[in-house]
């Protein structure tokens, strides 16, 4: 008799699924994102070399009273000055098997919106 499968499980099958068919490079490297019930966290990696470039998280924004919506948009704003600052305006966006809707569309946008190119 087959266990049922839970939403991790899921989850990390999508994201293996996603992961043979993008990958980061130098000129344009690999955002991968996840999300936890509380947090979202974000990292710039180049795949080739195997080295995280830039990374930010929420656990960052010190300020607890912010709405969570509000806290991905700073994450985007501080996400892409940092981007900008290794001058990188072009990243391959990996959405770690999570559906492209809420948190990481928000997310998304708001990166969009700062400049940068997916």
């Amino acid at each position: 008799m087959k266990k049922k499968e839970s939403k991790k499980d899921k989850r990390i099958r999508r994201h293996l699924r996603i992961r043979k068919k993008i990958f980061g490079t130098s000129e344009r490297p690999r955002l991968s994102v996840f999300k936890s019930n509380n947090h979202l966290y974000a990292q710039v990696i180049d795949d080739t070399q195997g080295r995280t470039l830039v990374s930010a998280s929420t656990l960052e924004l010190r300020n607890l009273n912010v709405i969570r919506k509000e806290k991905i948009a700073q994450l985007a704003e501080i996400l892409s000055e940092r981007l900008k600052e290794k001058n990188i305006n072009k990243i391959v966006f990996d959405r770690g098997g999570f559906s492209y809707k809420g948190r990481i569309k928000i997310f998304a946008e708001k990166l969009r919106e700062k400049g940068i190119e997916f």
